[in-house]
């Protein structure tokens, strides 16, 4: 028997409340992140490594019973060489491997989804000079990244001929696709958890963004579990996926992305009551039954680094000051960067959204030395 249950490919806050969650069943984890002080080896046994080093991974993959994933950017022929190199079958990663290379390419994702009947926007490579993305798609319309892109990263949104020539430098090169632009009134999202033997959904939650990054998360009042879980079936999805979503003004529903791992927009289910995305995530992998799903309306708000920040503690005793009730999370990051996610923070019940906002905002106040502007830290 190997000596360690789970093994998670990547360290951060993902990694450590999939890991926390696994520990309060008994069972022992493993992880590998480049960063020696990573969220999750704080927690516990941790290997420090790369995770496109097919030798890095195979120390996971030689150690543990089940292996899963933090993100969704370790290459899937990296792991492919990994197992071949302990001897070990495909099938102890969840997700799989098809999945995975399937969901890493933005195009090829796109592809799975329109062969599937889901509605997702158009896409088609972009290549040579662009002509012909502009002539199928017109203006405006949107250039991705087909492999890496996150939180913005890897995304431009162009109006116009002139900022199609002004960007070529960033996509002329190749490995870019465009796609069509959804004049979208809200982003939802679905968590979806997926074995051989039962579907289970979290309930759908909007989702709102600053500068690309989301910021506060809250029931919603469209149900789009049914495109969602259509959209984990046509990538032959195994484990949990966030599927992230767009409402159109006319309520029609198109799938953005998925993610096949926990995900921003699930983490209010740690609190709502009920069983969480990462206890979940944890018994699809190790091929334990799925727990039944509900709980209380949750707002999460996230918690963004900061430029002069001093001890997060302050933060802490103040969001709580006067909603003793607001649960904070904080990952355990050393490096407080502008953008970067910190922790975050969920009101349950009545008022929730109003309540986590404020509270957020007696954090911020708390945290950061100087605030001149608390609207520059998207405080209500």
């Amino acid at each position: 028997m190997m000596p360690m249950d789970l093994g998670f490919l990547g360290g951060g806050q993902l990694a450590r409340m999939s890991i926390q969650a696994a520990q309060r069943m008994g069972l022992s984890c493993l992880s590998l992140d480049p960063d020696p002080k990573s969220p999750a080896s704080q927690i516990g046994p941790a290997i420090q490594g790369a995770l496109n080093d097919a030798q890095a991974v195979a120390k996971i993959v030689g150690n543990c019973q089940r292996i899963t994933l933090e993100n969704e950017f370790i290459p899937a022929g990296v792991i492919a060489a990994a197992l071949e190199q302990v001897g070990r079958t495909p099938d102890v990663v969840i997700p799989g491997l098809d999945t995975l290379a399937t969901i890493q390419d933005k195009l090829r994702q796109r592809e799975a989804l329109h062969r599937a009947g889901v509605p997702s926007p158009l896409a088609i490579e972009l290549s040579d000079d662009a002509a012909i993305a502009v002539a199928r798609l017109g203006y405006p319309l949107v250039l991705k990244a087909r492999f890496g892109g996150y939180d913005g990263k890897g995304t431009l949104t162009i109006r116009d001929a002139t900022e199609l020539e002004d960007t070529r430098p960033r996509w002329s090169d190749g490995g870019w696709l465009a796609e069509a632009f959804v004049p979208f009134e809200r982003e939802l999202a679905v968590m979806v958890v997926r074995t051989p033997t039962m579907t289970a959904v979290f309930p759908t939650m909007e989702t709102v963004q600053s500068h690309h990054v989301c910021d506060l998360v809250f029931p919603a009042t469209a149900d789009a579990s049914a495109i969602a879980i259509a959209a984990v079936e046509a990538v032959n999805g195994f484990g949990i996926f966030g599927v992230e979503l767009f409402e159109e003004p006319n309520g029609r529903l198109s799938v953005n992305e998925l993610a096949p791992r926990p995900h921003n927009t699930g983490h209010f289910s740690l609190d709502w009551g009920g069983v969480s995305q990462f206890d979940q995530h944890v018994r699809a992998v190790m091929g334990l039954p799925l727990a039944a799903i509900g709980g209380q309306p949750t707002c999460m708000a996230n918690l963004m680094g900061q430029p002069n920040v001093r001890d997060w503690r302050r933060g802490l005793a103040a969001a709580l000051s006067l909603d003793p009730d607001i649960r904070v999370h904080w990952y355990g990051k050393v490096d407080s960067r502008p953008g970067r996610k910190m922790g975050h923070l969920n009101a349950v019940g009545p008022d929730a959204k109003v309540r986590a906002v404020a509270a957020r905002g007696r954090f911020y106040r708390a945290w950061v030395s100087n605030i001149q502007d608390t609207n520059e830290l998207g405080v209500e």
